[in-house]
C-alpha cells in the first residue's frame, strides 16, 4: 500500500513544477515592464496625444483641466509608471496628454 504523506508530496511538487512557467512569465513580464524606458515628449507620438512631462505645463490646452495627472489616468499603471496608449514607454506619474481619463 503507498504512503499517503509520500503521494501528497509527489503530487504537490508536480502541482508546484506545472506552475514553475506560470510564475516565471509573470516576474519576467514585470521585470520587462519596470525596464521600460521614459516617454520622449518630443517624439512623434507623444506630441499627437500633447503630452507633457509636468502636467502644469498643459494649463492652455483646451482639454486640460486642473488636476489632471498621469497618476489619476485610467491607462495609468503605478506599479511600473506605463501607460496603455504609450506601451513602449513609461510615463511621468506627474505628467499629462489629452487622452486623460478619471481612473
Amino acid at each position: 500500500m503507498a504512503d499517503p504523506h509520500r503521494r501528497d508530496f509527489m503530487c504537490k511538487s508536480l502541482l508546484g513544477l506545472a506552475a514553475l512557467p506560470l510564475g516565471l512569465g509573470i516576474l519576467s513580464r514585470r521585470a520587462v515592464a519596470q525596464a521600460l524606458p521614459r516617454l520622449d515628449p518630443t517624439s512623434e507620438q507623444a506630441r499627437a496625444l500633447n503630452y507633457v512631462e509636468n502636467a502644469s505645463d498643459a494649463s492652455d490646452h483646451p482639454a486640460y483641466e486642473t488636476g489632471q495627472r498621469c497618476e489619476t489616468c485610467m491607462f495609468f499603471d503605478a506599479q511600473t509608471e506605463g501607460c496603455q496608449l504609450f506601451p513602449q514607454n513609461s510615463v511621468e506619474p506627474g505628467g499629462w496628454c489629452q487622452s486623460w481619463a478619471p481612473a
